[in-house]
């Protein structure tokens, strides 16, 4: 129909709205983005911005040549028979700025029995790679519970009302998931990889991110040179203990701004916010509250910040395959209204 602009849905679905039906949309993602995050809302000029990048009708947009950005990644290659090779793929196929090795379970707890496997196969990719190859997993901390690791189970703790209980039990899983870190990120440095990627990290909560924080904090330490990348899983940490803090900051209910703060404190080189999607909105509005909400990281950050601009999050869909005209167009709102280092 006339007039009508093809846009998508947070779950991937094809739409149509109208110039002014996208425009409301971005004013209430916006509107949301600073309610929700207590931040100032974007300027006219970004709402007119946004709306341009939104109302265009080409299938694929991307910034303006000599405004790209480096672009890391959490795991790459698909190939986990031949996992170096999916890594090749990436460097020569699609001319991947950089590339990050991974087992297939994502999990540093996972790692560890075959840490000296991934170790060889960081050298394999060392010898073959130009680009940078760095290794990524996430921390995982409910992997640490009963009936599967050491500490009781939280889950199970707390709709009985043993709060203190479950508090001591997160902490202890806190220790445990360090310790696994630390090991795993000093066997792949040492093995050559070019730097070591916290992926997800609060997943679980304000205790996860602590363990992070720490286990970066003694790497920074131990390998004054070490790259790490710090991805967060959503805009806000979860106050799953409620208490914890770091360097004297309550760690519940941290925002990308605060987040990045102590990222950097910590020791992480590369920062990575992360926005969750809403499904039953526009990609539109949910391009438009991500923005609103990295912004004042942008201008409080001292290290590059890499907004994780992937599925799922930061405008992009929830969908196994994103179309590229969602994908795209989120990509070029990050990259030219927040002036970010990297995606």
């Amino acid at each position: 129909m006339a007039g009508r602009i093809p846009t998508r849905m947070g779950d991937g679905s094809l739409i149509e709205l109208t110039r002014d039906e996208l425009r409301r949309e971005l004013e209430d993602g916006a509107e949301q983005g600073a309610r929700r995050g207590q931040v100032p809302p974007l300027g006219e000029d970004e709402l007119a911005h946004l709306l341009d990048i939104f109302a265009s009708r080409s299938r694929f947009t991307a910034v303006d040549i000599g405004d790209e950005v480096v672009l890391s990644y959490d795991g790459t290659g698909t190939l986990q028979a031949a996992k170096v090779d999916g890594l090749y793929q990436y460097e020569q196929m699609l001319g991947a700025d950089s590339c990050e090795l991974f087992h297939p379970d994502y999990s540093y707890k996972a790692v560890k029995p075959v840490a000296s496997s991934e170790a060889q196969l960081m050298q394999e990719a060392q010898n073959r790679l130009t680009i940078p190859v760095q290794y990524d997993a996430q921390a995982d901390l409910g992997r640490y519970s009963q009936p599967d690791g050491p500490v009781p189970n939280w889950s199970q703790l707390l709709p009985e009302g043993r709060i203190e209980e479950a508090r001591v039990s997160k902490e202890e899983a806190v220790e445990h998931v360090e310790a696994d870190m630390l090991h795993i990120a000093t066997a792949l440095w040492e093995a050559g990889a070019d730097g070591i990627n916290f992926d997800t990290t609060a997943a679980a909560g304000d205790a996860e991110f602590l363990a992070v924080l720490h286990t970066v904090r003694k790497l920074r330490e131990r390998f004054p040179d070490m790259s790490i990348e710090l991805g967060m899983a959503s805009e806000f940490v979860l106050g799953m203990h409620g208490e914890l803090e770091f360097d004297g900051v309550r760690l519940a209910g941290l925002w990308p701004k605060d987040q990045c703060k102590l990222a950097s404190a910590a020791g992480a080189t590369i920062f990575g916010p992360a926005v969750n999607i809403r499904t039953a909105k526009s990609c539109a509005w949910n391009t438009a509250y991500s923005l609103t909400v990295i912004k004042p990281c942008m201008d409080a950050a001292r290290i590059p910040v890499h907004p994780n601009v992937g599925q799922g999050v930061c405008g992009v869909p929830v969908h196994g395959y994103p179309g590229d005209d969602a994908s795209s167009r989120a990509a070029k709102a990050h990259v030219e209204i927040l002036r970010c280092d990297g995606l």
